[in-house]
C-alpha cells in the first residue's frame, strides 16, 4: 500500500477520532506527545551534548538495568546500531559473512546497507518463514562472523522459537565460532513467549539491539547494548555514521516514558492479542498467524482486495468511529489481502463479542461479489 502525505493525514485523522479502535493506538497530537515529554523530565534536567548526559545518560542506565549489560549507547535509529553491530563482529572474527533470515530486517529493509555501507555479505541461515534451527546453523556450508537472530520475526509474521529452541541455536552458533547479535527491535514484548526477562533473553546473545518507539511510543530512536569494549566501538563509529546528533533529549525522555507506561502494559496486550486471533478466526474464510499469536501482533489473511479493505476500515472509520484493521496489501494469491493486526491499549476495551460485531459492520462495507 503506497500513501501521499494527504492520505495518510486522512487516515490518521479518522483513527485519532475512533471511539473504538482494535488495532492499533489512536495517534497524539504533537502537543500531547510534548506533553508527555514535560511530565517526564524534571525542572532541573539540563540537555544533553553529543550523547552525553540528560536523558539520554538516564536512558542508557535504564535500558542496562532492563537487560542487564555492562554498556548501552543510545543511537538515532535501529540500522545504524545494527550496521554497527555487525561491523564489529566482523572485525572481531575477521569473517565479513553473517548469517540473515531472508526475511530479516536488514535484508528486506535497509537498502543493503550492512553489504553497501559495512562491506559484508549475507549466508541465508533458512528459507523457512521461521527463525533457524540449530541442525540449520550447524550445516551452514561457509563460516560466519556473526548470526542475527530477529525476536520476533516480523516479516513472517511476528513468530518466536521457544527458549530451548533459542538456546540451541545460540550454542550452535557459539561452535561454528560466530558471534550472536540479537535484533529485538520487539524484543521488550518477546519476554512473554520466551518465559525469561529481557535480562536472561539478552545473555545469550554478545549484542542486543532495542528500539524505543515500535511498542513502547516512542518518538524515534534506539540502543545497542553489551560489552563495555563493544560500546566504546559503537560509540566512536555512531560518530562516524553521522549519528552523534548535538541533542537528543526529545527522543530519549520520550523513550524513558514508554518504559515506564507501556512496558508494563505489554505483557497484557500479549495476553489479549490471543483472545483478538480467535474471535478474527472466526471470520468467513479468515486465517490469522500465528495461532496463537506469540506477541500481541499477528497477521491476518481476508480473501478481498487490499483496496476494498482499506476502503471499508477508512469508511468505517469516518462514519462510524471505529477502527478495524488498516494497512492492508495484496498477496500473490489474487483476491486475498494481508494485514498485520497490533493489540495495543485500546483493544483491552473489546471483549470477544465485541470484536466480532466490529468485524461484522467492517465486512457489511465491502462491495459484494
Amino acid at each position: 500500500m503506497t500513501d501521499s502525505y494527504a492520505d495518510r493525514v486522512r487516515r490518521l485523522t479518522a483513527l485519532r477520532g475512533c471511539e473504538a479502535v482494535l488495532s492499533g493506538v489512536r495517534p497524539e497530537s504533537v502537543a500531547e506527545q510534548l506533553a508527555t515529554i514535560r511530565a517526564t523530565a524534571t525542572d532541573d534536567l539540563l540537555p544533553d551534548f553529543y550523547g552525553e548526559g540528560g536523558a539520554v545518560e538516564e536512558l542508557e542506565r535504564r535500558v542496562g538495568e532492563l537487560l542487564g549489560v555492562e554498556a548501552v549507547a543510545f543511537f538515532p535509529t535501529g540500522t545504524m546500531a545494527q550496521q554497527v553491530a555487525l561491523r564489529y563482529g566482523a572485525e572481531l572474527t575477521g569473517r565479513d559473512a553473517v548469517g540473515l533470515h531472508p526475511l530479516s530486517h536488514p535484508l528486506v529493509h535497509e537498502r543493503d546497507a550492512y553489504a553497501v555501507l559495512g562491506g559484508l555479505r549475507a549466508v541465508l541461515t533458512t528459507g523457512a518463514p521461521r527463525n533457524p534451527t540449530a541442525e540449520e546453523i550447524a550445516a551452514l556450508d561457509e563460516p560466519i562472523g556473526t548470526l542475527l537472530l530477529e525476536l520476533p520475526l516480523r516479516d513472517a509474521g511476528f513468530v518466536l522459537p521457544n527458549w530451548d529452541e533459542l538456546v540451541a541455536v545460540v550454542g550452535a552458533a557459539r561452535q561454528r565460532g560466530a558471534r550472536v547479535h540479537l535484533d529485538g527491535a520487539r524484543l521488550w514484548e518477546s519476554a512473554v513467549h520466551l518465559g525469561r526477562s529481557t535480562a536472561e533473553i539478552a545473555a545469550l546473545t554478545d549484542s542486543t539491539y532495542v528500539s524505543f518507539y515500535k511498542s513502547l511510543g516512542g518518538h524515534s530512536g534506539a540502543a545497542l547494548a553489551g560489552s563495555a569494549e563493544l560500546v566504546r566501538y559503537a560509540r566512536a563509529w555512531r560518530h562516524r555514521y553521522g549519528g552523534n546528533l548535538f541533542q537528543q533529549w526529545p527522543a530519549a525522555l520520550a523513550a524513558l516514558a514508554g518504559l515506564a507506561h507501556e512496558l508494563p502494559r505489554l505483557p497484557g496486550y500479549v495476553a489479549h492479542a490471543k483472545l483478538v486471533a480467535a474471535a478474527l478466526a472466526t471470520l468467513p474464510a479468515a486465517r490469522v498467524h500465528p495461532a496463537p499469536p506469540h506477541t500481541h501482533q499477528f497477521r491476518l489473511w481476508l480473501p478481498h482486495p487490499a483496496a476494498a479493505l482499506n476502503a471499508a476500515n477508512l469508511a468505517l472509520a469516518e462514519e462510524e468511529k471505529a477502527w478495524f484493521v488498516g494497512g492492508w496489501r495484496d498477496t500473490e494469491v489474487p483476491g486475498i489481502a494481508l494485514a498485520e493486526v497490533t493489540v495495543a491499549g485500546p483493544a483491552l476495551e473489546l471483549d470477544a463479542d465485541q470484536i466480532v460485531a466490529l468485524a461484522d459492520r467492517f465486512l457489511h462495507r465491502l462491495p459484494r461479489s
